[in-house]
């Protein structure tokens, strides 16, 4: 992506923002990440078929909606001077701040309403006063419409576009993601000078970039492995925040190296449950030997009988993937299997399975046929790893 200025002055007419009881962009739906076709019309009741507008997309705050329209075989209806133009509002709504240009708009200092919507694949709010709606991910759209147009925004200023939100926010991730995705040193320095700063929210958004630039790095040479694993076992071992901690934990289990282990063992009996899951995660998990070492399996085998079943389906998980076979692994996913959460008993089966333990058949038969898991469109597999391990077990492979 190159540098580059908007030089044009769009036109800055106002685009509208939808009126009545739903969200200005018609609301993309709850847990479908897909926007409904029905929300790629104008929101104005007197013109109910004529496609919406790029600037009314924008206006209404959904990112969703404006990607939709920007789709690859969509973009070239559009000229740079509408991108250009897109890019104004999205700033203008970005800079006034979607509640005060929404008050504006409806003339009205009245009691508004927030709530947090899904939109695409992230949450966003959405807040509604006198009958309007707006959507609050003008920060992202922005975000978007630059990187469509070749301006290179600088780190702080993608960083200020998102701390105000939270990290499920898709201002918070386009950001980080456009960071990691230029793997250059410049970036890489600026994401590991937070490691110092005194907010844990920064902190937080550094390591982000940071993990994220080695973990999306799909070069062969892999530049930033070396230098990830060097700063995130450093900074493991002094970081106070337990959010931020589990961040840095979670960027070790993604290394294959035995000093991702070693930093991440202390920290098994950490009183935060976000950090053990990090724990319970990383553990182990990119070793080419068949076996954990004495003090992985130990903390993983403590780690499946954690209170939190967050962590238990995650050791149970990182154990039923691993080519450990190990008796008291088996036994100790066998001994899951009348766990209290149903996630962890459909771990605890496909791990079995996996490790090739008959005591799955009669564990799968009691599950049941395969649900859908609570927030999201991911289907229990079970069943399948069930299958797989009959054909090993028949010689049907």
């Amino acid at each position: 992506m190159t540098d580059r200025t908007a030089s044009a002055e769009p036109n800055r007419a106002e685009p509208r923002v939808r009126e009545g009881s739903r969200s200005a962009d018609t609301s993309t739906g709850t847990d479908d990440e897909s926007t409904p076709a029905s929300t790629l019309h104008t929101p104005d009741p007197s013109r109910p078929d004529e496609p919406l507008s790029l600037r009314e997309a924008v206006a209404s705050g959904s990112p969703s909606l404006v990607e939709a329209l920007l789709e690859p075989p969509l973009r070239s209806r559009y000229s740079e001077a509408e991108l250009l133009e897109a890019r104004y509002v999205a700033l203008h709504w970005y800079e006034t701040g979607a509640e005060a240009e929404l008050r504006r708009r409806a003339g009205s200092e009245g009691s508004l309403a927030r709530t947090r919507v899904q939109d695409g694949s992230d949450v966003i709010g959405e807040l509604s006063l006198a009958g309007m709606s707006v959507r609050d991910g003008h920060a992202a759209i922005l975000t978007f419409l630059e990187e469509l147009l070749g301006i290179r925004v600088a780190f702080g200023e993608l960083m200020a576009r998102a701390l105000p939100f939270d990290r499920d926010h898709s201002a918070w991730g386009s950001a980080v993601i456009l960071l990691a995705h230029r793997r250059d040193q410049e970036t890489w320095a600026a994401a590991a000078a937070l490691r110092t700063h005194p907010e844990p929210s920064h902190r937080q958004f550094g390591a982000e970039v940071l993990r994220l630039t080695h973990l999306l790095d799909d070069d062969e040479a892999d530049a930033f492995a070396g230098p990830a694993l060097d700063i995130f076992t450093a900074w493991s071992t002094g970081e106070p925040d337990h959010l931020v901690l589990a961040e840095v934990l979670g960027a070790l289990g993604e290394h294959a190296d035995a000093r991702a282990n070693a930093a991440l063992l202390p920290y098994a009996g950490h009183p935060d449950g976000n950090v053990r899951r990090a724990v319970a995660s990383g553990l182990g998990t990119w070793f080419e030997p068949p076996a954990f070492s004495d003090d992985v399996r130990e903390a993983l085998l403590v780690l499946m009988t954690d209170a939190d079943p967050a962590v238990r389906r995650d050791a149970c998980y990182t154990v039923g993937s691993s080519r450990d076979r190990a008796r008291s692994l088996a036994d100790a996913m066998f001994a899951l299997l009348e766990d209290a959460d149903r996630r962890v008993r459909v771990n605890a089966v496909e791990g079995l399975a996996f490790h090739d333990d008959e005591r799955c058949v009669e564990a799968a038969r009691r599950l049941g046929p395969p649900q859908r898991q609570p927030g999201s469109p991911t289907v229990e597999c079970h069943l399948d790893a069930l299958w797989l391990y009959e054909q090993r077990r028949d010689g049907r492979t």
